[in-house]
């Protein structure tokens, strides 16, 4: 009886560690590409394991256009990290004022507000497009900074589904202790609502530095290059194929604040709802 518990932990445990290596090989193809030569990428047979490493493609890349890797790489962080700090800030005054706050038509304020979601971005992409360029954003990073700051609907929805759970108990006795709105914002939900906070500041982080199709719209590559456009015009270039070994390595770099982002914020993924200060 007691061998059963065990032979199913290891059969889950092995489908577990297959996915997770199916999952993964895609990451090491390209990393192993990005150390190749041109002429081994597509060589028959392929070397799982490469037999000459070079470093070949990522030199080439860096020494590119007087290094437009560097400028496509910082304005992506800046294009990144803005509208994950102004998200954030922004989605958590939102979601506290409909948890926490009574006012007359609240619900029916935040049952619009989340039936926004319902609208595909396709269909207010010329609108805003033309907004934009109406007040001359345009070429600019602010068209893919500002919207998400002034409304992130689902940063709202996560953010608000988090804050109801925290007992009313805290802010009444806060408001006792003379607290005010924002005090009681700042200083009691804000920090029992780290791990809701930095998972929306993941998500946001994340969808900012992909966001190739909004890049695409609104910056023109040759005067504000990000690193997506960057990879873009790289694969435009070398269409063929014969420098796979650069897009590879670009495509690599790329995924560097990714991973720091998420493996430093991991650990919040699996914190509970529980931690509200009761005690």
């Amino acid at each position: 009886m007691r061998k059963e518990p065990l032979i199913k932990r290891i059969i889950i445990s092995f489908v577990v560690m297959a996915f997770a290596l199916l999952s993964l090989f895609p990451f090491y193809w390209m990393i192993v590409n990005s150390f190749k030569l041109p002429n081994d990428i597509f060589k028959q047979p392929v070397d799982i394991i490469p037999i000459r490493v070079t470093f070949e493609s990522y030199l080439a890349i860096f020494t590119k256009n007087n290094g437009e890797l560097w400028r496509a790489f910082s304005n992506s962080l800046i294009i990144s990290l803005s509208f994950t700090i102004g998200t954030v800030f922004t989605s958590s005054l939102a979601a506290y004022a409909f948890s926490k706050i009574k006012f007359k038509g609240r619900n029916g304020l935040y049952f619009c507000f989340i039936a926004t979601l319902l609208i595909p971005g396709q269909v207010t992409l010329l609108p805003l497009y033309a907004v934009f360029a109406k007040i001359g954003w345009t070429d600019t990073v602010l068209p893919l900074i500002i919207p998400g700051i002034l409304i992130n609907t689902y940063g709202v929805f996560m953010l608000r589904q988090f804050m109801v759970s925290v007992p009313n108990e805290l802010l009444e006795a806060a408001e006792m202790d003379g607290c005010g709105y924002f005090r009681k914002f700042f200083n009691i939900m804000l920090p029992l609502c780290v791990p809701a906070l930095i998972t929306l500041a993941l998500f946001s982080f994340i969808g900012s530095w992909n966001n190739y199709f909004g890049q695409l719209i609104y910056l023109n590559p040759n005067k504000t290059p990000t690193i997506a456009l960057f990879i873009a015009g790289l694969k435009e270039q070398h269409a063929n194929g014969s420098q796979w070994g650069q897009i590879m390595a670009a495509t690599t770099i790329s995924i560097i604040p990714i991973s720091i982002v998420y493996l430093a914020s991991q650990k919040y993924f699996v914190q509970g709802i529980a931690t509200t200060g009761i005690k």
